[in-house]
């Protein structure tokens, strides 16, 4: 996504809008779909816009720090939880699923697991009906 600050040639107001891609705009205002917001003129163009940079000496700084090691420090206690109370499958996460959904006898005495897979390999397990969660999962050596 993508938010520009745009100005109407007729009634001078400046207004944001956001696009899904920088070619989005274009694409729109070519079809006569993008319009000011106050006055309804077609007459709608990009203005200078800075960007929203973060620097050591803006506070939003240190807010977005602060949020960014609380968030790592959640995503933390959740891994380790996992880590103590489920078993470890590695890259054999998709064929263990399986064969725990599919042996009935595996469901009763397995107190469930975690590992790697790929997309494609999470989006099969749905459609066969086997219900999985993906979180992100921070390594040990990243600050």
């Amino acid at each position: 996504m993508i938010k520009y600050k745009l100005r109407c040639k007729n009634c001078f107001k400046t207004f944001d809008s956001w696009f899904s891609t920088s070619k989005e705009f274009d694409k729109l205002k070519k079809l006569r779909l993008v319009n000011c917001s106050f006055c309804g003129s077609l007459d709608v163009n990009k203005s200078l816009m800075a960007p929203n940079i973060l620097n050591k000496n803006n506070k939003n700084f240190h807010i977005q720090e602060k949020k960014i090691k609380i968030l790592k420090n959640k995503i933390k206690q959740y891994q380790k939880f996992i880590k103590n109370n489920l078993k470890y499958v590695g890259e054999n996460f998709a064929f263990e699923a399986r064969s725990i959904h599919y042996n009935s006898k595996k469901k009763k005495f397995n107190k469930g697991i975690y590992g790697k897979a790929t997309n494609e390999e999470i989006k099969d397990l749905k459609q066969e009906g086997i219900e999985t969660q993906t979180i992100p999962w921070i390594e040990d050596k990243e600050n």
